[in-house]
């Protein structure tokens, strides 16, 4: 760990196109741009010396830290408190609002609350993953980074108009730029570094940049207003609906996984996977979390960019193929998986993986999920076109004749296809939900072929996922091994929360995959899937525990292991992927999949508590 920042040590910002990281250190190590799946600009949390960085840290050898967001906001404060003074970086990005470019602005503040505090600081970019280098232009405004691939990264100063001008204390040491600043108390000066700008740097005045981030408050304060949840805790499922805001991509509506690559599910190990990419799985929970919140236009946007992508893959005259389970932001589907060999990744975890090669694995739940998320859309008042159902009748038929055969399933295992469970589960839930669409709307649809497959999925799933010895349902056809992606069969309806068969699942869960009220995803040793290594108990299913024991009516143990698990959240209310034996967080961080789950976790269990 030597040199590199727990993954939980971060905050995030961003701008609806990207996202930077912080650290609790006051180190932009991750930022990628113009995209979430843009190459790298810092990228330091990946390789401490190759990967680049933008760091504000008081000149003091001893100092405490604080970071908060302000309040109800993406705007990160980070503070240092020494016994000479106290000062803090404020870190936030611009919205641009309707009309977004290839403009991204990180706007670094340095102000002095007490005392009187020097800060030194380094921007120290690493253009494409660190492969481009690059010159730096001092300027009589600023500097200008400059790679070989044509990438520039503008330094903007921010200062008061009788300065001198904080241009002329940059120092350039080996293409990296490092100033000084010793401030007293009450005075703030800083930095706004710019991709794609449009012209030469300029100075900022401090009444211009009190604008930007005046409108950037209040940009999130309008957003967050739209919230209808005032149940229990509020605090934790309001971070979670401005960080999975932090996570859209909004020219598109796209919801990204995470804004990092290839941060290790186990330290050293090789579960390093690019998370910068929209599922059509996280697409489709996010209609149910946003919408149950009440943020209704968010719900729309990703309603349509998963339509969009059913069009395009029925190509209009039926289904060419499987639908992809995964897309870049702007919703193409070349996601070639490459390894960056010269970085030695996240605390020496290689390889460090850039693309995902999982985009081409056959993955029969997503048909499920999408039909579900447009089903309860449509109950939402967010209505399905005709062309949008013509798409969906296409790829309906497609599936109708492939949902028998086995595939890779939810966890994208690398160990062979296999009958998962639970997709023949989210099969039936495909089939289930299109017919009750087709009878609301009085659409054509070819119900009796749907009906038919829905009944012998059904049917299956009951002859062959069901364990006598277990006396529970099973990961797939050909093992006993438990899997905790089936606890949502008594979410999407596929069995009575009240059947005691899935009770008896929910127990042998319970018993096998359940450690201290932290859920693990399967046991890897049970059963192989392709990969070396352990990883660490999965948030989601943490959080899918808690909504299957609130719907089985063990509110009191749903409670608890709630409770329990806002206990692992970092200081900002931010989960990752996993966490550890010992609580770290591991995986890309911060993960949209498990804080969709809190949030459904929190509407169900909130509601339980108030039925009771």
């Amino acid at each position: 760990m030597d040199g590199y920042p727990l993954i939980e040590n971060h905050g995030l910002v961003g701008d609806l196109q990207t996202a930077a990281l912080v650290t609790t250190e006051g180190v932009v190590d991750w930022f990628c741009s113009p995209r979430f799946d843009s190459p790298s600009v810092f990228g330091a949390l990946l390789d401490k010396e190759k990967g680049g960085h933008c760091a504000v840290r008081p000149a003091h050898q001893t100092y405490t830290v604080k970071q908060l967001y302000l309040p109800d906001t993406a705007v990160l404060v980070t503070r240092f408190m020494t016994e000479a003074g106290a000062g803090e970086v404020v870190d936030f990005m611009p919205v641009t609002g309707a009309k977004f470019t290839h403009r991204d602005r990180l706007v670094r503040l340095v102000r002095c609350v007490r005392g009187s505090m020097t800060f030194q600081i380094e921007i120290a970019p690493r253009f494409d993953y660190g492969r481009s280098k690059h010159e730096l232009h001092l300027t009589e405004h600023g500097a200008v980074f400059a790679a070989e691939d044509g990438t520039e990264l503008a330094v903007h100063p921010i200062r008061e108009p009788d300065d001198e001008r904080l241009a002329n204390t940059f120092t350039d040491q080996d293409a990296d730029l490092h100033l000084s600043l010793t401030l007293q108390a009450g005075q703030q000066r800083g930095l706004v570094l710019e991709m794609g700008a449009e012209g030469p740097p300029t100075e900022v005045r401090l009444d211009a940049y009190q604008r930007l981030f005046d409108g950037t408050v209040a940009f999130w304060r309008s957003w967050l207003a739209q919230s209808r949840y005032t149940g229990r805790w509020r605090e934790m499922v309001e971070r979670s609906a401005i960080t999975l805001k932090l996570m859209t991509y909004a020219p598109s509506g796209a919801l990204v996984a995470a804004p990092t690559a290839a941060l290790p599910e186990q330290l050293g190990g090789e579960r390093n996977w690019d998370y910068r990419f929209t599922w059509i799985r996280d697409a489709s929970f996010s209609v149910y979390a946003l919408l149950g919140l009440g943020f209704t236009e968010e719900a729309r946007a990703f309603t349509a960019w998963l339509s969009d992508r059913v069009k395009e893959q029925a190509g209009g005259n039926g289904a060419t193929g499987p639908l992809n389970i995964m897309y870049k932001v702007d919703g193409s589907s070349d996601l070639d998986e490459q390894i960056l060999r010269h970085w030695e990744g996240y605390a020496g975890s290689a390889p460090v993986r850039i693309g995902n090669g999982a985009a081409t694995q056959l993955q029969l739940d997503i048909y499920g999920e999408a039909l579900d998320s447009i089903y309860f859309a449509h109950q939402h008042g967010l209505q399905v076109g005709y062309g949008g159902w013509s798409s969906m009748r296409a790829n309906l038929d497609w599936l109708a004749n492939h949902w028998d055969q086995a595939e890779e399933g939810i966890w994208e295992t690398r160990g062979g296809r296999q009958d998962f469970t639970y997709g023949r589960v989210m099969s039936w839930v495909a089939f289930d939900r299109a017919l009750r669409l087709a009878a609301a709307k009085g659409w054509p649809s070819a119900a009796g072929r749907w009906q038919t497959e829905r009944d012998a999925v059904y049917e299956q799933v009951m002859a062959k996922g069901w364990s006598e010895e277990r006396q529970a349902f099973v990961q797939h056809y050909a093992t006993g091994v438990l899997d905790s992606s089936l606890l949502r069969m008594g979410t999407v309806g596929f069995l009575s929360t009240e059947d005691p068969i899935w009770a008896s699942t929910l127990d042998a869960i319970d018993r096998e995959l359940v450690s201290d009220s932290l859920v693990y995803r399967y046991n890897p040793a049970a059963s192989p899937d392709g990969l070396r290594g352990s990883e660490g108990t999965f948030s989601l299913c943490t959080f899918m525990y808690v909504d299957a024991l609130a719907r089985a009516g063990q509110t009191e143990k749903a409670r608890l292991v709630f409770e329990k698990m806002m206990g692992y959240a970092n200081h900002l209310g931010l989960y990752s992927e996993e966490i550890d034996p010992t609580g770290r967080q591991l995986g890309n961080f911060p993960q949209a999949f498990t804080h969709l789950a809190l949030i459904d976790a929190a509407l169900t269990l909130n509601k339980a508590l108030d039925e009771r």
